[in-house]
């Protein structure tokens, strides 16, 4: 992975936004107020929307030096120049993609709840391992959970570890001492009230505490 990336923060992940103008309105404010990374993920949209929309982020992460990352389709971040793809279990090989994407390119793979899929994708080229859902989850209801030991589990394996899955500004801190370096929110962040203060509230997770 390409270490001038930030490897602490908030990871944003878009929502199922159908129009392309809102969607980059609302995403302009989370990167303003200092969100690390940024997930394009639409699973609602048809390929050509999804990159036209991908497009329309692109510009705005490299204004801000965050890295955009395409979910699901390795293919669409190699021919749009995003920094970056990450996969599930189900959207295709790791090594197939870091071939294609390049030794500097961004690629995560989703673990779950899983310690051995980790180690995996470690050993086949992931940048980072992301493990959740943590908590109950909106966007994945039924999604398998994780604990946080997970977390404490996979520092052996050198790659940022990612959290995801329910994450709220109240229930994140101990994802973080647990060995979370990245908090992975969608509607925690882009339903809230008040999305950059939503992010602040993220943020103010990874402070240390006086007697840390």
């Amino acid at each position: 992975m390409n270490l001038s990336w930030p490897r602490r923060g908030l990871y944003a992940i878009t929502p199922d936004e159908p129009d392309s103008g809102r969607l980059a309105a609302r995403v302009a404010t989370v990167l303003e107020a200092g969100a690390a990374w940024l997930q394009y993920r639409n699973k609602q949209a048809d390929a050509g929307l999804r990159r036209q929309q991908a497009l329309a982020l692109l510009p705005l992460c490299r204004a801000r030096g965050v890295p955009l990352i395409v979910n699901d389709d390795w293919r669409l971040a190699a021919e749009i120049g995003a920094d970056g793809a990450h996969l599930g279990e189900d959207d295709g090989e790791l090594a197939a993609a870091r071939a294609a994407l390049g030794d500097a390119a961004i690629l995560g793979a989703s673990c779950y709840d899983d310690i051995a899929l980790a180690r995996t994708a470690a050993a086949h080229g992931a940048s980072y391992i992301a493990f959740g859902a943590f908590f109950t989850s909106p966007t994945k209801p039924n999604a398998r959970r994780a604990s946080p030991q997970l977390l404490q589990q996979a520092a052996a394996l050198g790659l940022p570890r990612v959290a995801i899955g329910g994450i709220t500004p109240d229930n994140a801190r101990g994802l973080v001492l647990a060995g979370a370096d990245l908090l992975a929110v969608i509607s925690g962040v882009f339903d809230a009230p008040d999305p950059a203060a939503a992010v602040a509230a993220y943020l103010s997770c990874f402070e240390e505490e006086p007697n840390e």
